[in-house]
Order: structure tokens, then sequence, then C-alpha cells
């Protein structure tokens, strides 16, 4: 087996390197077939797992994306320790000269790179690139071995506090993509690996931003490591949907032997579709280095034109006034931690898109490429962010990895539309103003101009201030004349700790848990119902002041590091099921965006009479059983006059089993209809997928929600289910849950993960006498 698995990987990698003797960059996936080793589970000393001698034939074989421990639901003893990855690659004789890029999307937390025995690297900080040029260290005709050990420890350089006070999770592991790049030697650098202010690589800016007429301005870094000086033809193409949009050409660029060149264009795009979050248009520029007229390096870079710009204290896109309704997000799953697909990636930027947002607070560190890809395709705006959290160490190390988190944050995202801004800042933590001006200096170095905003969390250097509601106590002093002010965290705090926010110092401790947001579904419509309330009251006590933007914290349920239980604030769980707030928020956005009309309630004996519709319609009417119990315009009363749709409040007098419906109408004319009916006895289990847009993929460790909920003979969930649920499932699909899976709320949830091989997976799904079955394809 492992000869065969050599074999593909020879096979592969000769292709690739071939292919690039035609001059077109190869950007390899080397995610799949590591060894994969935890210290702790190692009786060996590791001070030969860096060898191309050693012996890992006895290590567990795994793909990546990738956790060092597969954690239970509610993490609050996580692992963290040592963990050895290894892989063995070929390199053919007649490629030796090409140069070879190792890319790491993220390592956790401290990592050390060998190749063939030597180290390469040494690099602190899990959640940005580790790039490694490592041309010099290979053997060309021979195996390859790459060693790669993790270190994801408390650690004093990086921060931040210690995990046993941390109230988030740092998890361990390969967790992100792997790359090879294969490349000429004259070639566009690696922004990261070539460390040039405002440079290397490709860094594209917007001089001139006008649906008329855009200008682009195009920096290009080209290296050349040839023994001879080359005369190059530079070509830059743009793309719109496949279609050329305008092509330049610079001829006649010299560049010297062992020497680089940087070159700037400027290219003029009429009638531009500019990129913003009701039309998030994106572009493509191909940027290809011509040698004697053969292409000898390749490169697209996706781009939007827009522009962010305040104006007495508001935002405009491109000129359009626009209020961001936000929240923030940790990019945790549940067993998982941070092993997510790009996929699931995808997945959860979609949800908050649905869920009526077009901003996020990235919290509190630099997210996956493939979610900022999501948030450029689907028009969310994001706040970037380091990594910082309750930690300042007043020493060099710990100040220069943080410059060095702020520079190469930029260079990885600078080319996305989605950044309005840098939160070069270490979220609740008093920074001397020392550190904040570097910081905020990096920012505008690395992307000089106008229109480019730093931010954080303390108002004396950043151009932008984020000022959560529980921060206020500790912000006594007036806001600065025209700084631009988004309130980064509420909804969460103020409703569960009693010195701080709206009203919670009036409250006894007896009401603290129950009028808190931290509503997990198990608590039923009434808890949910108060965090939609919570949500309400303090959204509309945003639009009171200057912000022109908000966050809600938090978008689903997390893991706390040290905490008994999980963070119940999400307007989601953590396996990505909606409670009442999500649809709140929905409600809010324009009827062009789509039509909301949802029932808050499970109808049922123990449901509020007093029922609830969020809806962004203008009039609703609420029936029952066919008897129209009211006709309604918005609620007026003074928790809601400032909302731009405030939720329909019916009163229904006594509950009475049957048919709840409400109907949506905007200028007279019916467009909405939403149906609860009174749950009765438990028929059978409905089993259902979460794609949210991307269908389940093999060979990538994609990763999805399975749901098995109870319902009855019309198909109404029973919220009052909570049994376990024996799952069978037939096909190359894995259970990643460790516990016994049991319903919630009448939904229980299963994260599976997908294996390599396509088709279809047949899922059948038991509870004493219940069953439901379902089937997938696997694309």
């Amino acid at each position: 087996m492992r000869i065969v698995k050599l074999i593909g990987i020879l096979f592969f990698t000769v292709f690739a390197l071939q292919s690039c003797k035609k001059g077109a960059t190869h950007e390899i996936s080397i995610n799949s077939d590591w060894k994969f080793k935890l210290l702790s589970d190692s009786n060996l000393t590791e001070d030969k797992m860096h060898s191309i001698e050693f012996d890992d034939s006895s290590w567990q074989q795994v793909s990546l994306p990738h956790t060092a421990n597969i954690e239970p639901l509610v993490v609050n003893n996580q692992w963290q320790g040592i963990c050895w990855y290894r892989k063995v690659f070929d390199v053919p004789k007649n490629e030796s000269d090409k140069k070879v890029f190792l890319e790491l999307e993220a390592a956790m937390n401290y990592s050390k790179i060998w190749i063939n025995g030597l180290e390469v690297s040494s690099h602190h900080g899990g959640y940005l690139p580790v790039v490694v040029d490592i041309t010099n260290y290979l053997k060309s005709g021979d195996k390859n071995v790459v060693a790669i050990r993790l270190d994801n420890t408390d650690n004093l350089v990086t921060g931040p506090k210690p995990l046993k006070r941390l109230d988030f999770n740092m998890y361990g592991g390969l967790y992100r993509n792997a790359w090879l790049t294969v490349k000429n030697k004259v070639y566009i650098s690696n922004p990261i690996l070539e460390n040039k202010v405002a440079g290397g690589g490709i860094f594209i800016t917007y001089p001139k931003v006008s649906k008329e007429e855009s200008t682009i301005n195009v920096k290009t870094h080209i290296v050349n490591e040839e023994r001879n000086a080359s005369n190059l033809e530079v070509k830059h193409a743009v793309y719109y949907k496949n279609e050329l949009v305008k092509e330049v050409t610079s001829s006649d660029v010299s560049i010297m032997a062992e020497s680089d060149v940087e070159l700037e264009e400027q290219i003029s795009i009429v009638n531009a579709k500019l990129w913003s979050p009701k039309d998030p248009n994106l572009y493509h520029l191909e940027t290809s280095v011509l040698i004697n007229g053969n292409i000898v390096d390749k490169r697209t870079t996706r781009f939007g034109i827009r522009e962010f710009t305040f104006k007495n204290d508001e935002l405009y896109i491109n000129g359009e006034k626009t209020f961001l309704r936000g929240v923030n997000r940790h990019q945790e799953y549940p067993f998982v931690g941070y092993a997510l697909s790009d996929n699931a990636q995808y997945r959860d930027a979609k949800k908050i898109k649905d869920g009526g947002f077009n901003y996020i607070r990235l919290s509190h560190y630099p997210h996956s490429p493939a979610f900022m890809d999501a948030c450029d395709e689907l028009g969310i705006v994001v706040i970037d962010a380091i990594m910082g959290w309750q930690f300042y160490n007043d020493t060099d190390s710990f100040r220069e990895y943080c410059y060095k988190s702020a520079t190469n944050l930029i260079r990885r995202d600078r080319n996305r539309p989605s950044v309005l801004a840098w939160e070069v800042s270490l979220n609740e933590t008093k920074m001397p103003i020392f550190f904040m001006e570097e910081l905020n200096k990096i920012v505008h170095a690395e992307y000089p101009g106008e229109h480019v905003y730093s931010c954080g969390w303390m108002d004396d250097v950043y151009d932008i201030y984020l000022q959560a509601r529980q921060h206020r106590i500790l912000h006594p002093h007036e806001l600065k004349e025209n700084q631009p002010y988004s309130v980064s965290e509420y909804g969460d705090w103020e409703y569960y700790s009693k010195n701080a926010g709206l009203n919670q110092d009036k409250l006894p401790n007896e009401l603290r848990d129950e009028m808190s947001s931290r509503q997990p579904r198990a608590n039923g419509e009434v808890g949910l119902l108060q965090q939609a309330y919570n949500v309400q009251e303090s959204h509309n006590d945003n639009l009171n002041t200057k912000a022109y933007s908000d966050s809600y914290w938090v978008m689903y349920d997390y893991n706390r590091g040290y905490h008994d239980n999980i963070e119940y604030s999400g307007l989601m769980d953590i396996f990505r099921l909606p409670k009442f707030g999500y649809y709140f928020y929905q409600s809010q956005r324009t009827v062009e965006d789509g039509v909301v009309l949802k029932l808050a309630t499970y109808w049922n004996e123990k449901s509020p009479t007093d029922v609830k519709v969020y809806s962004n319609c203008d009039e609703v009417k609420l029936f029952l059983n066919d008897k129209l119990i009211a006709t309604q315009q918005p609620d007026s009363d003074k928790n809601t006059t400032n909302l731009n749709h405030p939720p329909f409040t019916f009163n229904v007098g006594s509950f009475e089993a049957g048919t709840l419906k409400a109907e949506g109408f905007i200028n007279g004319k019916k467009v909405a209809e939403d149906i609860v009916i009174t749950p009765k006895k438990a028929t059978s289990l409905k089993v259902w997928l979460d794609e949210s847009g991307k269908a389940p993929e093999a060979g990538v460790n994609d990763v999805l929600f399975l749901y098995i909920a109870a319902v009855d003979e019309n198909g109404t969930i029973i919220p009052e289910f909570s049994d376990e649920v024996e799952l069978n499932l037939e096909g190359d699909v894995e259970i990643m849950n460790l516990e016994a899976i049991k319903a919630e709320a009448g939904i229980a949830s299963v994260l599976i993960r997908i294996g390599k091989k396509k088709g279809e997976v047949k899922v059948i799904a038991k509870s004493r006498d219940l069953i439901g079955e379902f089937k997938l394809n696997i694309e």
C-alpha cells in the first residue's frame, strides 16, 4: 500500500513539474498522504523525527485540513502539546532548474520545518501563512521528506493569555491547506516571502473609482535568479465573468541577473462593475511574464473595484451611504476545532449573508483564505484582525511578532475588496501608545494612499474606534470628533454581566441567567425569545449612536477553553442551527434582498400566547385554524421605534391546538406565508443535510452537518424529543461526534467528514421505534 501511494505522489509531482516546462507556474495541493503523530502517543524521542531515515510507518495517515486532536463537544480541557507531520515526495532529475516554494496556510502555533533533515523554518503564530523557499534543500531524482513539528502550548511570544484562562480555543494541527508552488527562475515573487514594504507579488489599488470609468494601479514585483540578464514582456489581462475587458502590455523590461524589478501599470476600465455588499462584482487580473514570447510565469489575482470613505462619521461605499449590520465570528467547529474544509468555510459565510448581515468583524485573529474568498464572493465587508486578546507582553520579541503579524496580514489580504479596515490591535488589552503608533504606521506603510484604515479598541491612535458595550465603563470620555466609530461587540455581555450595558445593574442576581443572551436551543421558546428581545433592544440602541456599523457577539456558539459549558450567545448554535434571533436579523434586510416572514413559535402547550412574527413586510395577518386573529403593521412601542423592520406581536389570548398561519403583505399584495402546526405524536425521523451553497465534495476532508429530527404525520418537528439517535452510514463518510448522538430541542446534530470516494451515501437513523432514511451524493 505504501509503495502504491508513493507512486501516486511521484506521478502527480512529475506531471506538475514536467508541465512547468511550458512556462506556467504550478500550484500543487499537498493536502493528501501525510503521516501524523502526537508526541504524547509515542514512546520514541523526537530527536530523529525530522530525518530522512526515520521510520514513520506506524504513524497515522491523514489528509489536510487536519486537527491534532478530536475534541468532545464541550471543550474545557483542550489538548495542548507537540505533534509531528511528515510527507514524502519526489522531484525528477531534470527539474533542478526550477524554484519550489512550500506554503502552509496555517500551522498552530509554533512550527519548525525540515526538508531532508535540514531545518528551513522556525515560525511563531498559528493563523498566518508559513512560506519557505525550499529549492536548495531538494534532491532531484530521489525521495524528499518534509517534516513539521508543531507546538500549541502557551506561548509568551505569540500570546494570548494561557488557555486555562482564555475565552476561546486555539486548536492544534495543520488545519488549513498546504501547497507546493513550482516556478521558473524568473518569476513573480511571493509578497510574504519577499518582505518588501507595500510590494512583492502583485498589489492592486484604485486611484479612481467610478461606474463611468475606474482606474486600477497594478504593482508587480519580478525576480530574476538566472545568471544572465533578461528582457521581459509583462502582460496584464483583465476579465469580468471570463470575458476580456482590457489588456495592456509592458515591453522591453530589462532585469539584471540575480536582481529584481518592480513595475507599475495603470489600467483604465470603462463602465466599471463596482464591488459592494449589494453587488459583489469581481474581476480577474491575469498577469503573464514572457521572455522571447514564451510565458515563464503567470499569476491570476481576483479583485473588486470599490472605495470606502467616511463623511461626518458615516460610511460611504462607492459614494453610497451604507450602514453595516454585522456579527463577530469564531472559526471553530465542534469536534474538529479549526480543521474546516474550504467548502465549510464558504457555508459559514453563506449563513451569515443569508442572515441579513453585510459585515463581519473577524475576531480575534486572521481567518482562512477560503473564508475571505467567500466574503469577497458574497459581498460581506470585513474587518481583518491580527491575533490579540487580553494579553500584552512587554518584550521586544512579542512586539516584533505583532508587527510582523500586522505586516503579513496586509500582504496576504490587501487585494481583497471585502477588507474595510485592519484591526492591528490587541483586543481588550491595554497597550502602550508607541506600540499602537507602530502598528498604525505599518498599516499605512504597507497600504499607502487614501481611504485606508487601521482600527482598534482604544481610540488614541487608530483611524477607526471599535467600542464594545462592555467597554463603555472603561471609556467614559466623549468620542473624538470625526473619528469613525463602530459598535464592535454588543448584545451578549450587557445582558450577562451586572456592571455594564443597558440595564443589568438594575437586575437582581436571580434574574441574570433568565435575562441573559446566552441561551442554548434546549432552553426552549422562552429563552430564545429572550435572546431575540435582547438583540432587538441593543440593536435598536445602536441606531441611536453615531456608529456606522455594529457587530453582534456572536454568530455561532463556541467553546470557551476554560469553561465547563459552551458560550451560548450565538444566533446559531455550534451545529449551525438557527435561534429566533437569527430571524430577527433576517427581517432587518430590505425586501429587495428577499422577503422575510417567520413565526417565532413552536405552538404547543408551553408556547407563549404573545406570538412574535419577524418580517420585513409592511403588513402581517395571523390566523389560527383559519380564523383571523389580527392584522398588524409593525409594532411602534418604545423598544422598536428606530428599527427598520420591527417585529410584529400578536396576542392570541389562549392556546388552541392546530394551525398557526402568518401572511405577509407589501403594498396590499400577499408576498409570503409561514405555517406552524401544533406537534402531534412522533411517527418518524426526518434526516437532512446542511449544504448552504456547497454540495459535499470528496477528497478534500469536507465536513458537513447532518440533522435528525422526530416529526409527526404533518412533518412538524417535535421540540420535546431529546432521545439518543443511532446512525448507520453506508458509504465513504465518517461521523466525527465523540459522544452519543442526542437530540436537543427536537433535533440531533451530527458532524460528518466526507472521504475520498465519490458516489452515494445512505443514512439510516433510528431512535426507539422511529426510523428515517436519507441519501446524499458525493461529487
